[in-house]
């Protein structure tokens, strides 16, 4: 499962959207915000294949996101990131659910459905509330006498992957291998993280060994976890197979901790630049709901999904052929200026009336994020406690940020509880 990394390509003066140094800089909003404008549709070369569509504008991104039987997200036809899911070497999982389309994505999804239902999920929240707390003293204790803490294991990182080891049924030990490993999985571009192909061949083995494990044991005796929910579960009246488990397996490893780690992170970085939006917040918490679709939408955790012309087609009045790769810039269309009043402005107040479009980050269609809900409790849960225990807390240093096109991450992030 080597992904290839990403390769600069000169473009002859165009923006090389593959680069992963750009959004590392921060230089992708304003390249988005001029090819809304210009090129909304914007072919962009690659050094190592056929090259893609760059869809830029909110409309046209919802149009392909629910459209799945003329832009198709399925692994045989490349899959959902801007590489060939199909052209992997080593590559012995069969496709996950956000690599299918109609019908069978449909039926993988049902698997694990009843582990998100609104039921579930709020009976999760005291339990979330008191890791909030938890960590909030560990951060507290580490910020005592107004030291310096690393914000990201303390907390971004911790919350969700204690959440997510709930949802598996595993000790909550069992956190720091699941982080490093949903690491390993997407920072391909990212040397820190990727630190060698054999060291990723390690990681999947790792993983795969582990799942393993869980199988033969919620064969043996069934929870009310994930993980029992895939071992037990029926595609067509077939079990689901041992490579397809697996692949189920990396997918809600990364999936069930990416978006909310970084929007964690991310959501305090924007606070922490616009103080005033975070006093609206102290002056007035019932906006916090708001206030988290509104750091999604600021964030874009998940910076592109991409899919595959099934017929010759057209977006924006750009035609496009068959087999042309389409890839959707969630952190453009959450920019866009034909859908927000001033989108460059951070407005914890945006959604308050329900009457702002919906964020992209969560992405759209059929795909829409399964794991929303508990994803935004998270969110909810973290900073009504936050900011309620220190009203003053800020990002007192610069931030380290992961290198990748398709994670919109933070590797560290140095705060101070008070000023």
């Amino acid at each position: 499962m080597l992904r290839p990394k990403a390769e600069k390509i000169d473009l002859h003066g165009g923006p090389d959207l593959k680069d992963p140094d750009l959004y590392m800089r921060g230089d992708h909003h304003e390249i988005f915000r001029q090819l809304r404008a210009s090129a909304p549709v914007y072919w962009n070369p690659e050094a190592d294949s056929t090259g893609f569509w760059a869809i830029t504008r909110y409309d046209d991104i919802e149009a392909i996101s629910k459209n799945p039987k003329l832009f198709s997200s399925a692994k045989e036809n490349g899959g959902h990131r801007i590489f060939n899911e199909n052209e992997i070497e080593d590559n012995q999982t069969d496709a996950t659910m956000i690599s299918m389309d109609p019908p069978e994505h449909a039926a993988y999804r049902r698997m694990i459905t009843p582990g998100f239902v609104p039921r579930r999920i709020a009976n999760m929240e005291e339990r979330i509330r008191g890791r909030v707390t938890r960590l909030l003293d560990a951060l507290e204790k580490q910020g005592a006498n107004g030291s310096e803490v690393d914000f990201i294991p303390t907390v971004a990182a911790a919350l969700p992957i204690e959440v997510l080891a709930e949802l598996f049924g595993v000790p909550e030990s069992d956190g720091p291998k699941l982080f490093e490993w949903s690491n390993a999985t997407v920072g391909e571009d990212d040397p820190e993280l990727r630190v060698s192909d054999e060291y990723m061949r390690q990681c999947v083995m790792e993983m795969a060994g582990y799942a393993a494990n869980l199988w033969e044991k919620r064969l043996a005796a069934p929870g009310e976890d994930l993980i029992t929910m895939l071992v037990h579960a029926k595609i067509d009246g077939e079990p689901l197979t041992f490579p397809a488990y697996i692949g189920t397996f990396i997918l809600l490893v990364v999936a069930g901790n990416e978006t909310t780690r970084n929007s964690i992170s991310g959501g305090l970085l924007a606070l922490s630049e616009h103080p005033e939006e975070r006093r609206r917040l102290l002056d007035d918490p019932s906006l916090i709901p708001s206030a988290v679709q509104e750091i999604v939408r600021w964030v874009s955790p998940v910076l592109h999904m991409r899919r595959t012309a099934t017929e010759d087609t057209e977006i924006g009045g750009q035609p496009i052929k068959r087999g042309d790769k389409v890839v959707m810039w969630y952190a453009s269309g959450n920019r866009d200026e034909a859908k927000w009043d001033d989108p460059y402005r951070f407005d914890v107040a945006r959604y308050r009336n329900h009457d702002a479009p919906a964020q992209l980050g969560f992405g759209a269609g059929q795909h829409f994020c399964l794991g929303s809900r508990l994803a935004e409790l998270q969110l909810k849960v973290l900073f009504e406690e936050l900011l309620t225990r220190f009203p003053d807390i800020h990002v007192s240093g610069p931030v380290r940020r992961l290198r990748s096109n398709f994670i919109n991450g933070i590797k560290e992030m140095p705060v101070r509880l008070s000023r």
